[in-house]
């Protein structure tokens, strides 16, 4: 039976395994999922298997960047627990991850989990992320990876606890700078850098919601125009790094802040840990029980 790129993909969404050892399995099983799948979990990746399906909405953000400043990654590594998110052994192996993006190879996040891991050659990511499931009883997930390559200016960071995480790509202006402008990206969460790279469909959105309002106040259409650009101008300030109030000095902007240093962001990116994932919500007592029922 031919294995196609959409059954390996089910398959290592079921199971959390890579995508060589899902398309090894597949071939052995005939084209089989669940054959495949039980297959799996008796070679010794069960509990990868087993946890792969349950949510994994904590864990941390991790920064590496080389030397120079050149070049940088941002990468969330997910668990399911804050408490495992604080354990030695997630860390090393987020540290190690992190370590690992650095390498060009990693174009994206499936790219990094086939790699070899940077502190064990022996080990792909993968393999080492199913061996500490199977240490910690825990799904662990490398959810996200963002580049930073050949950058046009030097490359600054900050990250706030462990869930989140800023790079800047900051021309001119000194360190102190550029880890403000980071710090402020982390406690804003601008959209992007400037009006002109809001997305045309988010503004129209935007734009009928706010004449929808304007209409139901019973205004004149010239009136109503009028309304709309007025809060069209607020929004883009609300979202735009450049428009944003200073969070230092809310007096002024960012835009004024870089413009008196000579300096000019080309790009940022900011990652916050479970962003997008709905998390069940449970209690302490019922996490345990679940996690008793399923070791």
């Amino acid at each position: 039976m031919a294995i196609t790129a959409a059954m390996v993909k089910e398959l290592r969404e079921r199971t959390g395994a890579g995508m060589m050892e899902c398309k090894k399995a597949l071939v052995e099983a005939d084209g089989d999922i669940e054959a495949a799948i039980e297959a799996m979990r008796k070679s010794g990746q069960a509990k990868a298997a087993k946890k792969a399906g349950r949510i994994a909405a904590e864990g941390v953000v991790m920064i590496e960047i080389a030397p120079g400043a050149k070049n940088g990654v941002l990468v969330e590594i997910n668990c399911e627990t804050d408490f495992v998110a604080k354990d030695e052994n997630f860390a090393s192996f987020a540290a190690a991850v992190a370590r690992t993006a650095l390498s060009p190879q990693a174009t994206d996040a499936l790219a990094l989990s086939e790699m070899p891991l940077a502190d064990d050659p022996a080990m792909t990511v993968n393999g080492a992320r199913e061996a500490l499931i199977a240490k910690i009883g825990e799904n662990v997930q490398v959810r996200r990876l963002v580049r930073f390559d050949d950058v046009a200016g030097t490359l600054h960071s900050y990250r706030h606890g462990q869930r989140i995480g800023v790079i800047v790509d900051l021309v001119e202006g000194d360190e102190t700078l550029g880890r403000d402008i980071a710090m402020h990206i982390a406690a804003s969460n601008p959209l992007c850098v400037s009006a002109d790279e809001v997305p045309a469909e988010t503004l129209e959105k935007e734009k009928d919601i706010f004449r929808a309002q304007a209409l139901e106040s019973g205004k004149p259409a010239n009136i109503v125009e009028k309304i709309i650009g007025g809060r069209v101008r607020k929004y883009l300030e609300e979202v735009t790094l450049l428009g944003q109030a200073f969070v230092k000095d809310p007096d002024v902007t960012v835009e004024k802040l870089l413009g008196r240093a000579g300096a000019k962001v080309v790009r940022f990116a900011r990652l916050e840990v479970g962003e997008g994932i709905e998390k069940k919500e449970e209690n302490f007592a019922d996490e345990v029980m679940a996690q008793v029922r399923d070791s």
